[in-house]
């Protein structure tokens, strides 16, 4: 099994977690291309057998995600795990669908985010949340991120609770983006829930559960159809087929000469099999993913 599938993450499980409950399902080398916090649910694309060589083409995938944020208490974690370190009251005048949309308005566009000390980012080599954990400090640089689109789906005034729809670039955190709106309603806040409902163009609407995959493991119609493999996942690529010679001294990695523009194509034999992806540079074919071999 080679290629990707689609998870839909249960809340309470980390991305780590994930991987190893599939690498017992699938017995394959299994990997994810980037952590989902593990009280938030939705996508969380996993790599499997050689589909693990494609992380490199999946780092820079934007995201759109659900959040539900929860207005007048502060919390060390920004989410609902941590500990209530500060309380402000909720003025309700501000929780109109006119402010809201003012607010999530001037919060569009490129600009620069610090993360929350609660996160997996390595400072000197250790993660934020280990200095954390330790009570010291560390600056946090900033980082530059982008928001393409805040979209409001609900408000409880009586609960003081806000529901989002946000679509971001990579390396945005909600958490984050959750405490600047309230700071902006003159409060506080914290993220309360978190759906991740597109990484790239992986939805939710493909995903699957751990469960799914597991019941479903011998079915060899229900994996072709759930997996999405290399060769599709390159379906847009040029097409190249190598005869017999010319084949052996790919996969032997060898430069080839080739016509093609620079970047992915996908490699077939003289018979027209999937062999696997080459790269073009500056006129010459070089292997990239293989397959079986």
């Amino acid at each position: 099994m080679d290629g990707i599938v689609i998870i839909n993450k249960e809340k309470g499980c980390t991305s780590h977690d994930v991987v190893h409950k599939i690498k017992k399902i699938v017995g394959e080398k299994v990997g994810h291309t980037g952590t989902l916090d593990p009280n938030a649910t939705g996508v969380l694309p996993i790599l499997v057998g050689k589909g693990t060589e494609l992380s490199q083409f999946l780092i820079n995938h934007d995201k759109k995600y659900i959040a539900t944020l929860k207005l007048g208490i502060k919390t060390d974690t920004a989410d609902s795990e941590g500990k209530i370190i500060d309380e402000k009251n909720v003025d309700e005048l501000n929780l109109t669908e006119s402010n809201l949309n003012n607010v999530f308005e001037s919060m569009l566009g490129k600009q620069k985010q610090v993360p929350p000390m609660y996160s997996a980012i390595k400072i000197n080599g250790k993660k934020l949340y280990e200095y954390a954990r330790r009570g010291q400090h560390v600056d946090i640089p900033e980082r530059e991120i982008e928001i393409y689109s805040l979209n409001l789906i609900g408000i409880d005034t009586v609960e003081h609770i806000i529901e989002f729809e946000i679509y971001c670039s990579k390396g945005t955190y909600i958490r984050t983006v959750c405490e600047k709106i309230a700071e902006k309603l003159n409060t506080v806040g914290y993220m309360k829930e978190l759906k991740r409902t597109m990484v790239g163009n992986f939805t939710l609407k493909e995903a699957i559960t751990i469960n799914d995959l597991s019941e479903n493991i011998a079915n060899e119609n229900y994996l072709n159809e759930k997996i999405l493999t290399i060769e599709k996942f390159f379906e847009n690529r040029p097409k190249v087929n190598l005869e017999n010679k010319k084949l052996k001294m790919f996969l032997n990695g060898v430069l080839i000469e080739s016509e093609y523009f620079d970047g992915v194509v996908k490699v077939y034999d003289s018979l027209n099999r999937f062999i696997g992806i080459g790269i073009c540079e500056n006129n010459k074919l070089k292997r990239k993913i293989i397959l079986n071999n």
